[in-house]
Order: C-alpha cells, then sequence, then structure tokens
C-alpha cells in the first residue's frame, strides 16, 4: 500500500493536554520469586517515552511540523526529562510546573515483549494557576490554525469549554480527544474523536453503520460539533458530518502486541 503524506511544514498546530512519563523496564524471566508467586525479571534495559498529549505533539512532529505543547507538569526531574525528548524532536514546550505534584509518570516492566504489571505515580492536577495558564493559552494561540485537545481526565483540561470557545472565537479549528461520558463539556469543537466503545458508552450501542451515522449526527447537532470521528480499531474509522456525508475509512490490519497510543496518533494527523 503506497502512502503519500502531504507536506506538513507549515501547519501551526497548538497541542494542549495532559502529559506523562512512559518508562518502560526490559527484561528476562526464568524463575518465580521464593517471597511470593510471581516472576522474578532481570531488568536488563530501560527505555523513556513522551506520553499523552507529549505523545500527540511528538507524533506532529514527526509527520513534519512544528507543533506548540502546552501543559501542566511537577516541577521535578519527570518534567525535566519529557522537556528534554521533546527538545530533541524541536517542538516549542511550555510546562506549567507545579511545585509539590508530580509529573504524571508510568512504569511499565515487561518481558519477551509482555507487560507484566504498570505502575503509576500520579494525582490529579489541582491546584494550579488557572488564569496563567489561560494567559499562556492565548499566547501560545497566536498564529496557530489548529488547536489538539488531548484530554486524559488528569486535570490540565479543567476549564476546556473556556479554552474551545476562545479558539472558536479566534477562527481557530479544535480537534478533541475526549475522555469520559461527558462531551458537551467540549460543545463547539470542530470534529472529536472517540473510539467506538467510548462513543457507544455515550449513545448506545450501534450495530451497523447506519445506526452509527444517525447517532454521530445527532451528537454533532446537540453539541454544536462540525463532525465526529469515530474509530473503530480493525474496522477502520467512520467521518460523521453533522450536515453532510459520512465516509467510512478501512484499516489495514496488523497484529500488534502493544496498541498504546492509537488514539495519540489519529488526532496528531488529523489536527496536521
Amino acid at each position: 500500500m503506497q502512502l503519500s503524506v502531504p507536506d506538513f511544514a507549515n501547519a501551526r498546530v497548538l497541542v494542549v493536554g495532559d502529559v506523562m512519563l512512559d518508562r518502560y523496564w526490559h527484561g528476562s524471566t526464568s524463575r518465580v520469586s521464593p517471597e511470593a508467586p510471581v516472576p522474578v525479571v532481570n531488568v536488563g534495559e530501560e527505555e523513556e517515552r513522551a506520553g499523552g498529549a507529549a505523545n500527540v505533539a511528538l507524533n506532529i512532529a514527526a509527520l513534519g511540523a512544528r507543533p506548540v505543547l502546552l501543559a501542566v507538569t511537577g516541577d521535578d526531574a519527570a518534567a525535566d526529562r519529557l522537556e528534554a525528548k521533546l527538545g530533541e524532536a524541536q517542538i516549542d514546550c511550555r510546562f506549567q510546573r507545579v511545585p509539590g505534584i508530580p509529573t504524571i509518570t508510568k512504569l511499565r516492566v515487561l518481558s519477551r515483549h509482555q507487560q507484566l504489571i504498570r505502575l503509576d505515580f500520579e494525582q490529579r492536577l489541582e491546584g494550579f494557576d488557572t488564569v496563567s495558564f489561560q494567559n499562556a493559552f492565548e499566547q501560545a494561540l497566536d498564529g496557530i490554525d489548529v488547536l489538539v485537545l488531548s484530554d486524559y481526565a488528569k486535570g490540565t483540561l479543567s476549564e476546556v469549554p473556556a479554552l474551545i470557545e476562545r479558539a472558536r472565537r479566534a477562527g481557530v479549528a479544535v480537534v478533541v480527544d475526549p475522555k469520559g461520558r461527558d462531551f458537551s463539556i467540549y460543545a463547539g469543537a470542530t470534529v472529536i474523536t472517540p473510539n467506538l466503545s467510548e462513543f457507544e458508552d455515550v449513545v448506545g450501542a450501534c450495530p451497523d453503520d447506519l445506526t452509527l451515522e444517525t447517532r454521530g449526527r445527532d451528537m454533532g447537532r446537540q453539541h454544536f460539533f462540525d463532525a465526529v470521528l469515530i474509530t473503530r480499531g480493525e474496522q477502520g474509522m467512520s467521518l460523521v458530518a453533522t450536515d453532510g456525508d459520512a465516509t467510512h475509512l478501512p484499516a489495514l490490519a496488523r497484529e500488534v502486541y502493544d496498541v498504546t497510543g492509537a488514539g495519540d496518533t489519529v488526532v496528531a494527523v488529523l489536527g496536521a
């Protein structure tokens, strides 16, 4: 399958949302611990990746654009590591650092490509200066064509309606990767990108394309979206225009052992 990737060099994209540092410990297992019925992992390799909204920004940069990333983090070594990784990709990184809270970090222990356990270091991002954050958003929005909101329900987007309203007022398109069942908080967005499970949690089961299209248009009219893009795993994705036709895009299936970040990739490409 031949893909022609457009030139995204002039794509001016602002990414706002929850960022996290993903850590991976890889190692071999050959025995069970005498202390408890768990495998003993002899860690031989450590890896760090940018996750959440930071992964969205990295995907946009990989397409050839130079995104701006705005997020709330702790004031710690994990934030330093994230900023360094994003800087390597020439991403304009604008963290609002908050002392006393940890930068969200997820540690995965793997052996033979199988995840054995995941350890999360996080607390909800509360108590940060929302006025300063709104001011930083206003400054970052200058000269931007598209705003991508990457919501992992960690607290960065606690005032998401105000961000959408400000962006649309400035003529900036808004792409939202949503979280939770209350899509009304994203009202006025250009396009929202739930996966099929998230979509059906809100509208009910969609046994066929016609039902999915009808309920997608109903959702668009209810929340003033221009379109709803529903990602459907091995069935591809469906773009349902609120006042137009639906487009069903097939997937070219691949066997993978880790689908982490698939939604980030969708909103990154769509934003670019």
